[in-house]
């Protein structure tokens, strides 16, 4: 039987994030992938919708309760570091998860991206 270990800080909990749903595809334009850069900016109008802005475009969406929420988990494993030197096979811990956020929510924008044009004064 294969046990798995979940452990959780204590305290008021994980914190809690959103999911992000998109129409279509987000690609960098240096082709170098998305992770650990910025995608645009969220913001909220006073009614609290969400609004989503990427670059010279701008997305309305709304935000919804998921039917069953996923845990973000941070996986230790049992074995040694790189620098530890395990003697025998016996003393590695077993690997062990702990949640380290909760995702209940999320955002939906289903429309296209409108574009953001400014006035631009004609010339006299």
């Amino acid at each position: 039987m294969v046990q798995i270990v979940i452990s959780s800080k204590a305290g008021d909990g994980p914190p809690e994030w959103l999911l992000v749903e998109l129409q279509g595809e987000m690609v960098s334009r240096q082709n170098t992938g998305l992770a650990g850069n910025l995608m645009g900016d969220l913001h909220y109008t006073k009614e609290g919708v969400p609004v989503l802005i990427v670059g010279h475009h701008i997305l309305y969406g709304k935000q919804v309760k998921l039917e069953k929420p996923f845990a973000v988990l941070m996986k230790h494993s049992g074995l040694p570091q790189h620098d530890e030197v395990a003697m025998e096979s016996s003393q590695e811990k077993p690997t062990t998860y702990s949640v380290s956020a909760l995702i209940k929510k999320k955002l939906i924008f289903k429309t296209r991206p409108k574009p953001i044009i400014t006035n631009v004064p004609k010339k006299v």
